[in-house]
């Protein structure tokens, strides 16, 4: 690990540089980098690299367990303004009420059972969480997230819930860093798909955000419609 200076140096060319790719991906596609949102994975860092990011201007990050969310939290609740959390791996229901609090987005709603508990611990804290439906593009039984031909039922059911506000949805290239060609139809699909649900679903005109694109595959996903993608590797690049 470098030094200290030398490793905040590093943090913000690497911060620097994601973001340069980001605005060049968005050129290509026609798009303002004011339309993508950079959510820092920081599952891979320690409390000190994610506040390193934050301090070079990346001030959404995401964690992919519910307690490790917390940890950073806490660790970084000094901040000012606190950073925008993520949570963008399965959440468990009894891990809600201490996540809620914490929590700015949630990417990984999967089931009706899900949706109603967060609607329960939200109703009884008094806040809305802002959620994401997860999209199994793969169609693999084996992944998280709901079929694409489940997601319709669960959009409009989240219409009905006061305290769960559904902003769109969130999903991944079926071979992360696989072919890229394959992967940008994948996210073709699930812009279609929130397309259709916009047009014709209670609460379908809520699905403005796409969550979609990693480290490998962004610049794809950015071509497709990403609002949201999620980029972890690249951060931490020569860090080690």
């Amino acid at each position: 690990m470098p030094p200290a200076d030398d490793l905040r140096d590093h943090c913000r060319r690497n911060v620097e540089a994601v973001r340069d790719r980001v605005a060049e991906a968005c050129r290509r596609a026609g798009r303002s980098p004011d339309e993508v949102t950079v959510i820092a994975v920081t599952k891979y860092a320690g409390p000190e690299i994610a506040r390193l990011l934050y301090e070079a201007g990346c001030h959404d990050l995401a964690e992919s367990r519910p307690q490790n969310l917390w940890a950073k939290a806490e660790a970084l609740g000094d901040l000012a303004p606190v950073p925008r959390w993520h949570l963008v791996g399965h959440l468990q229901r009894n891990k809600i009420r201490r996540t809620l609090p914490v929590m700015s987005l949630l990417h990984s709603l999967d089931s009706l059972r899900l949706l109603d508990a967060l609607e329960a611990e939200a109703a009884a804290a008094g806040i809305t969480c802002r959620a994401l439906v997860e999209v199994n593009l793969a169609g693999d039984p084996g992944r998280t997230g709901v079929g694409e031909a489940e997601v319709e039922a669960l959009v409009a059911a989240g219409a009905a819930r006061p305290h769960v506000e559904i902003l769109g949805l969130m999903g991944m290239a079926s071979v992360p860093d696989g072919d890229a060609s394959a992967a940008r139809r994948e996210f073709a699909r699930l812009r279609e798909l929130r397309d259709r649900l916009r047009a014709g679903v209670a609460g379908g005109e809520r699905l403005a955000e796409l969550s979609m694109g990693m480290s490998g595959d962004f610049a794809e996903a950015i071509a497709e419609g990403a609002t949201l993608v999620r980029i972890g590797s690249a951060f931490f690049e020569g860090l080690a």
